[in-house]
């Protein structure tokens, strides 16, 4: 397959290139900033520089199968990114795996009573742009994801994913290793598995 990945150039978006190439799949790094990218060096990458919140400079996207967006808000990053993020991709109609956090909008109690509070208290100030930015992404037909705290463990062999609607809501605050989650993100966009709607991936 042909797979883009918006914020390639992020933790979980080099994890998401990394994987997707060995899987066998051509992949189009949409980042800020290219010379992030250029230390990769691979003939199956193709580089493209994608500002989210320059609507008229974005790349056209007509020539991949899948989108898998991986961006987040980062320090410096002025409020709105995320959800001009999602608009690019909803304007582009190409299907999208889209990378959102349990906690927010329609999941703020699904991780827990616990894991609510974690994020009220660490997220709390993005927790309303989270939720606009899933909501245009869900309204576009994408595939929205609400994973839990990222760690830096291992492929996790348990590994699944759930509508948001059939989670049991854990008792401790529930946590995935970066490569799991790329796993699954990569997993749903060369199926389609879960259509329109939110999941939450899980070990």
């Amino acid at each position: 397959m042909r797979i883009a990945i918006l914020g390639a150039a992020g933790r979980t978006g080099g994890t998401l290139v990394g994987q997707a190439l060995e899987r066998g799949h051509e992949v189009v790094a949409l980042v800020r900033t290219p010379t992030k990218m250029a230390a990769g060096g691979s003939r199956q990458v193709e580089v493209r520089k994608a500002d989210v919140t320059v609507a008229s400079g974005f790349p056209a996207l007509s020539d991949v199968d899948v989108v898998v967006s991986a961006i987040g808000i980062s320090k410096g990053d002025a409020p709105g990114a995320l959800v001009a993020g999602a608009r690019r991709l909803a304007a582009a109609n190409v299907r999208t795996v889209w990378l959102g956090a349990l906690g927010s909008g329609v999941s703020s109690r699904s991780g827990g009573l616990i894991y609510a509070g974690v994020m009220r208290m660490f997220v709390g100030s993005e927790l309303a742009e989270k939720s606009e930015a899933d909501e245009i992404a869900l309204k576009a037909g994408a595939t929205v994801f609400h994973a839990p705290d990222v760690t830096d463990g291992p492929l996790s062999s348990t590994r699944s994913v759930v509508p948001l609607a059939e989670l049991r809501r854990p008792l401790l605050p529930p946590r995935i290793s970066r490569i799991t989650l790329a796993s699954l993100l990569l997993d749903e966009a060369e199926t389609g598995r879960h259509g329109n709607g939110i999941v939450v991936p899980l070990t």
